[in-house]
């Protein structure tokens, strides 16, 4: 998948609150969508749903263990979107050192 494909794909599935939320969950470790779908007011199927849009996007797997199917956190698609937005960040404290810059050349010119 091109680069811009997995920026899309991963922000797109962060857009959601529940999707967060879940990835917070499997931060913790591995649950079952049984146990993801526990603090939502929403059925399992809509659980998986939402663990579809997951998993096109690179963030989520799902194992076998015996009669358990985890589901896994996969962290790389959010280094990535992380070192994007990373580029954005240092343009903004660049911006505000100069603000801080002015501001502080105006109050020495003050009387």
């Amino acid at each position: 998948m091109p680069p811009s494909d997995t920026l899309d794909r991963t922000f797109a599935a962060l857009a959601d609150p529940t999707r967060r939320a879940i990835l917070a969950r499997l931060a913790a470790g591995d649950a079952t969508v049984t146990e993801l779908a526990v603090p939502f007011a929403m059925s399992q199927p809509a659980v998986s749903k939402h663990l579809r849009v997951l998993e096109r996007a690179g963030l989520v797997t799902r194992g076998r263990d015996a009669q358990r199917r985890p589901c896994h956190l996969l962290a790389a698609p959010l280094k990535t979107a992380t070192d994007w937005l990373a580029a954005y960040r240092d343009h903004w404290e660049a911006s505000y050192r100069q603000l801080d810059d002015l501001l502080t050349d105006l109050q020495q010119r003050e009387p």
